[in-house]
């Protein structure tokens, strides 16, 4: 299948084309808050780094989170968008199961990532990287794991987490390969764990 994946639940920013286990085009960019104006452009660069037209592709893959309210929305919507105007099917990737599929670790491994609030998204995997638990959000003293930890939230909290791995960060052609692989995917609706930060005010107070 032709895919393009693309991924906004992290500070990074990924974006890739893939045929069968063959990356055709990849980039990623680290811009925590500006996630809506980097990734249309990057799509596109990335489309014709592959010498494709969009019309060509089979499928949009996207990461799911979990991720902070803001960022993730930019991803679904505009995988949501591309999926409609292309007439092609939208397919969630949690966004952990694609870092772990990642990593080259021969044993089970523990996915982090920042949730902020001194907190971490994070899942539990075995060595082929079945997802075991998660995900969840918790403080990283309540996760009480001991082995091998990938994702930005091994490096933040070092004493939580002494066995930070490589990588820290997603990247889309790990998402597509979760599809390629035929391993379950999800709908494109985003998984935050929490409500966000904003909410809706409630009614005003009588001052009679």
């Amino acid at each position: 299948m032709l895919l393009l994946a693309l991924d906004t639940a992290t500070p990074a920013v990924t974006v890739a084309v893939t045929r069968g286990v063959e990356t055709l085009a990849t980039a990623t960019r680290h811009e925590p808050r500006r996630h809506g104006e980097v990734l249309a452009p990057m799509v596109v660069d990335v489309l014709q780094a592959a010498a494709l037209d969009a019309h060509s592709l089979d499928a949009v893959v996207v990461g799911v989170g979990p991720g902070p309210f803001t960022g993730l929305r930019v991803g679904l919507v505009t995988a949501r968008t591309l999926g409609a105007v292309l007439g092609v099917p939208v397919l969630g990737v949690c966004t952990l199961d694609a870092l772990a599929l990642a990593s080259d670790l021969p044993e089970p491994l523990l996915v982090a990532t920042d949730a902020r609030r001194r907190e971490v998204y994070w899942a539990t995997y075995d060595e082929r990287r079945d997802r075991l638990t998660g995900p969840q959000v918790s403080r990283p003293a309540e996760v009480g794991w001991s082995g091998p930890v990938v994702g930005e939230g091994g490096t933040l909290y070092p004493d939580d987490f002494p066995q930070a791995q490589p990588p820290s960060w997603p990247s889309a052609q790990h998402l597509a390969r979760w599809v390629e692989q035929r391993r379950p995917t999800l709908p494109p609706d985003p998984l935050y764990l929490r409500r966000p930060d904003a909410a809706e005010p409630g009614p005003r107070k009588s001052v009679l």
